[in-house]
């Protein structure tokens, strides 16, 4: 049994969650809490497995406690966040401070919406009770990054990139990306993400990794020293025309249960450019472009799988590694090394 601590200053939103997980099988929810101070008590007292965590409270805001509870007691928090673009950069951060995922606030007053939402929210509570405790504490404890970037290697635009992630895979893609050369090969990157996120997510990147990071855009040509981010809502492949590679950006139905899907932007891959891409699959709940990975693999591309120890979930990595599509499974800071090896030599 998955013991739950919700913590919200809304009564509503307390009662819809509670609501929602004593429907579910597996999941009891030991208390509630309305302030930061309340659950401080309470998680000392009850010990639960999840924490539900509100980002905007009263007397301490969300991020603030995540802090605090990550440096003193690290446990596994699903922050509760306004899916707007308002609402993204602190939603971005609490990942940043060790928190496994996020879903938006329930809507009481749309009950048509309301059972995809429950579902949702119990997928990511059972997901985050599994997640790797000491890779989010490893996270949220750490100093600052100061990663020299890779020495410039001289631009190879004929060279490509292409990432998957999910759960875990914002600070995971950041990680990877600051340690890659400012020149490096195009790096076309698909993340679940909530589609007024992605633009926030590419915005924040855009300032600290060596490289300059974009949403992509249907029809963006792919050039050397740019990573292109899935848009939240549609699908990113990959297109040849004219002997170049572009963006190919699209509305769609969900595909492995994901819009953007990582399936979908490796198979382009595999088939437009797999002898000259390195694929890299970080970690992710699930297990989207797992398959697509070896297909990518067997035309010739050549595939890097971050390890469990260091990923958050090793849902969609160990789907890859256990279909055998991975040519190295390395932990996160060694993958940047690795590819930039891997270009050389080609």
């Amino acid at each position: 049994m998955i013991k739950v601590l919700v913590v919200d200053d809304s009564l509503l939103i307390r009662k819809v969650l509670c609501d929602i997980f004593a429907k579910a099988p597996g999941i009891e929810v030991v208390g509630t809490a309305e302030d930061p101070f309340i659950a401080r008590d309470k998680i000392k007292q009850l010990n639960p497995d999840v924490v539900t965590l509100d980002i905007e409270m009263p007397k301490m805001d969300g991020i603030t406690f995540l802090k605090n509870l990550m440096r003193l007691k690290p446990m596994p928090v699903v922050m509760i966040s306004t899916l707007t673009q308002k609402g993204a950069p602190a939603t971005l951060q609490a990942m940043e401070y060790g928190a496994v995922d996020y879903v938006g606030k329930p809507s009481a007053d749309q009950p048509e919406l309301l059972a995809q939402y429950a579902q949702e929210i119990i997928d990511k509570v059972k997901m985050a009770s599994v997640a790797n405790i000491g890779r989010l504490e490893q996270q949220a404890s750490r100093a600052p990054m100061q990663v020299k970037p890779a020495p410039r290697m001289g631009k190879l635009s004929n060279k490509l990139i292409a990432i998957g992630a999910s759960t875990g895979g914002t600070e995971a893609i950041r990680e990877l990306l600051l340690m890659m050369p400012a020149d490096s090969p195009p790096i076309v990157v698909t993340q679940h993400i909530p589609p007024v996120f992605s633009a926030s997510f590419a915005k924040r990147l855009n300032g600290i990794v060596p490289m300059e990071v974009h949403e992509a855009s249907d029809g963006d040509k792919l050039m050397a020293g740019q990573v292109y981010i899935a848009p939240g809502d549609k699908h990113l492949e990959v297109m040849k025309k004219g002997g170049l590679l572009y963006c190919r950006v699209f509305e769609g139905e969900r595909v492995n249960l994901h819009i953007p899907s990582v399936e979908v932007l490796f198979n382009s891959v595999t088939k437009h450019c797999a002898k000259i891409t390195i694929g890299v699959m970080l970690t992710g709940m699930g297990a989207d472009g797992s398959s697509a990975m070896l297909d990518m693999k067997n035309a010739g591309c050549h595939t890097v799988i971050q390890d469990e120890n260091t990923s958050v979930v090793w849902g969609m990595p160990g789907a890859a590694a256990k279909l055998g599509a991975g040519d190295k499974i390395l932990p996160l800071q060694n993958i940047a090394g690795h590819i930039v090896t891997q270009l050389k030599r080609v």
